[in-house]
């Protein structure tokens, strides 16, 4: 049975916390049909509290996504639009980080958001209309060392969503990319408890400690609803942008990584990390 007809329906993926969470109650304020999906379903009470349904999905879990699909149109008969928020940061030494475990933040981060991607877009096709929403991450424009794998899936992220939008708009589908900068989470606090853990006997402890203070560091960033905001600006826009940064030090970084040469970049980020080679060699960690 179709429910509240005429109503825009969207998906919001990683809903259980932090950024995705911020987005369902956003676009139920806005009155959408929200489906908030994650893994940590017990952890959505407050999302279903406000109008919004919990859905189980783990991206990295094919049957997950489909009977997560499937269950939306058949009870709303429509999908206008995909965010796709799920994802993670696994931070350390490209040495140090197990190619396993590389393997798997691609399957979360890219893999598993275009799989979900693929199962929503004979939907919107026929439909003529839909959004495919991708929260990427000013990560994806520019690099820091200790965060390579997270760097590589954005970029991956961003070439795309490019390709992607060119292929689905004479479909009449629309593709979007919110990068985010610095925002407070659990997501950050997270990582940088993984990072100290998996590497607390590394060599590279002296770019490795940095990082994880600029991890923490995010507790004082700006709040989630900010890129919920953004999220609500481009779905309700007719002819929305290709991108939305936010808040402002995802413009300033991206546009600096853009107007320094890779000399000029490098010697910033070895500034800012406290790390010299002088540094390097008096430690023994070379």
């Amino acid at each position: 049975m179709v429910e509240q007809a005429g109503k825009k329906v969207v998906l919001v993926t990683g809903a259980s916390a932090g950024i995705g969470q911020a987005i369902v109650l956003k676009m139920r304020s806005e009155g959408w049909i929200v489906y908030g999906a994650a893994r940590r379903v017990n952890k959505m009470d407050e999302l279903v509290a406000a109008g919004a349904k919990a859905v189980f999905i783990d991206v990295t879990d094919d049957a997950s996504m489909a009977a997560a699909v499937e269950t939306i149109l058949a009870a709303e008969g429509r999908l206008d639009a995909l965010v796709n928020n799920a994802g993670y940061g696994s931070y350390g030494a490209l040495e140090d980080v197990p190619i396993d475990e590389a393997r798997r933040q691609f399957e979360v981060n890219v893999f598993g958001l275009m799989r979900l991607t693929q199962l929503v877009l004979p939907a919107m096709r026929a439909a003529g209309s839909g959004t495919i929403m991708n929260i990427s991450s000013m990560g994806g424009r520019i690099w820091m060392p200790i965060g390579g794998w997270y760097h590589a899936t954005k970029h991956a992220l961003e070439v795309l969503s490019d390709a992607l939008r060119v292929e689905v708009q004479p479909f009449g589908v629309k593709v979007v990319v919110i990068q985010p900068g610095a925002i407070q989470s659990e997501w950050s606090d997270i990582s940088a408890d993984n990072l100290d853990t998996t590497t607390k006997n590394s060599v590279y402890r002296f770019l490795t400690e940095p990082m994880s203070r600029i991890l923490r560091g995010y507790a004082s960033a700006k709040p989630p609803g900010v890129i919920a905001d953004t999220v609500a600006v481009a779905l309700a826009a007719k002819n929305p942008r290709r991108r939305y940064r936010a808040p402002f030090d995802a413009k300033l970084y991206v546009r600096l990584h853009w107007l320094f040469p890779d000399w000029l970049w490098e010697r910033v980020l070895r500034s800012s990390m406290g790390w010299t080679t002088k540094s390097v060699t008096g430690s023994g960690q070379v």
